[in-house]
């Protein structure tokens, strides 16, 4: 059977870049699979006059929550009863209500903003404003009655702020939407020695990841200092991501080993497969996250990853990752928990290599979980569910 299928997702304008990405695979898989698939999203009318940035938001808000909901009035005229609704997002809350009596899924990456709103996670305060925005997306999706997480944690984040329990709450762990394998260890080395114009060839430590505050780009500094400071070693330590926001900065610049530290914001996606495999080791050391794609990546191009010992981390390191507590938040505790931090680092880089590719082998064996055509198939199956269930009540 083929369904038709209106996948709502985020506007261009907002400038992310993993929704799309996802949105993409949902599309471009269903329709691989023979279904009739449309995407909906918000075109920037008022949002592309040159006015300041701050009005230009505001403006973005009007586009998305007051001319996109009566276009998608009109559109609702035009799809028939068999037409399934998917939100490629549960921060799309605010739309659900349009589609709420007709076939619909949601999906659920995190619910990091709802916590943070809530008060839950101190490292990231919200504003008045934004915990009444989070208040109106929890309004909408919790109108929702048929969802999708990318973990286990996400679902019960899901159920945590739900009232009631929804129809239908799936797990489907998102797939790798890219080929990573193990690649040459030493070409790897080489190709990043060259971009940097430094001597990797013993190899170097790794992160990848934003600036966003759940990343914690300063605690891996922070772990590197300490390490440093008790050993005669000297790897690199190699971050790449968005050039880093004013705090990170601060404490690169501050760090005693800072000329050994290397900011690479330009690295291409089709890098960073080679970025992985060329490092002794990867290290992320999240605050929390909804899945935590990195993780999987690494062990799929043959890293040893270190990360932090909590859910969803846990869930996608699956038993093949070293594992250290989570920062604290109370900064008196902050050099112990770097130093333990560090201490495991140096076990870890000190691994001899039967062990290190005993691990390499778990890593691999553990991402086996997050296949891509799994993945769609699962999606599928669950869209398949709730679109036949649905007519089944409403005959």
């Amino acid at each position: 059977m083929n369904m038709k299928i209106v996948i709502f997702t985020h506007p261009d304008f907002l400038g992310s870049q993993s929704m799309p990405r996802y949105a993409s695979m949902i599309a471009e898989g269903m329709r691989s699979k023979g279904h009739d698939v449309s995407m909906w999203h918000v075109k920037p009318k008022l949002h592309s006059l040159p006015v300041i940035r701050q009005g230009r938001k505001w403006l973005g808000y009007f586009d998305q929550y007051v001319l996109f909901p009566r276009e998608v009035k009109s559109r609702l005229k035009d799809c028939s009863e068999d037409t399934l609704f998917v939100f490629t997002d549960h921060a799309l809350g605010p739309w659900v209500p349009l589609v709420k009596g007709r076939p619909h899924v949601i999906h659920c990456h995190d619910f990091l903003a709802q916590r943070s709103a809530s008060g839950e996670i101190p490292e990231n305060p919200v504003s008045f404003t934004g915990r009444i925005y989070q208040a109106w997306i929890r309004k909408g999706y919790r109108q929702g009655q048929n969802f999708i997480s990318v973990s286990n944690k996400t679902q019960d984040d899901l159920h945590h702020f739900m009232v009631g329990k929804p129809r239908l709450s799936e797990v489907v762990y998102n797939g790798l939407n890219r080929s990573y394998v193990p690649g040459d260890i030493s070409a790897s080395r080489s190709l990043f020695g060259k971009r940097i114009g430094h001597d990797l060839s013993k190899g170097y430590i790794l992160h990848v990841g934003g600036n966003q505050w759940y990343k914690n780009r300063s605690g891996v500094i922070e772990i590197y200092n300490a390490w440093r400071s008790a050993t005669l070693k000297s790897l690199p330590l190699l971050l790449i991501g968005k050039y880093p926001s004013e705090g990170i900065l601060k404490t690169y610049s501050e760090s005693p080993y800072r000329n050994d530290i290397f900011l690479l914001p330009d690295i291409e996606d089709e890098f960073i497969g080679a970025a992985y495999s060329g490092s002794v080791v990867f290290l992320y050391p999240s605050l929390a996250e909804g899945f935590g794609w990195p993780i999987a990546e690494a062990m799929a191009s043959g890293a040893l990853v270190i990360t932090t010992n909590e859910a969803p981390m846990t869930e996608v390191a699956g038993g093949a990752a070293f594992l250290i507590p989570r920062r604290p938040y109370d900064h008196s505790s902050l050099n112990l928990w770097a130093h333990e931090s560090a201490v495991l680092l140096e076990s870890v880089i000190s691994l001899a290599e039967a062990d290190r590719e005993k691990r390499v082998r778990a890593g691999l064996a553990n991402v086996m979980r997050f296949d891509a055509g799994m993945t769609l198939d699962k999606i599928e199956q669950v869209y398949f569910d709730v679109f036949n269930n649905y007519h089944i009540i409403s005959q």
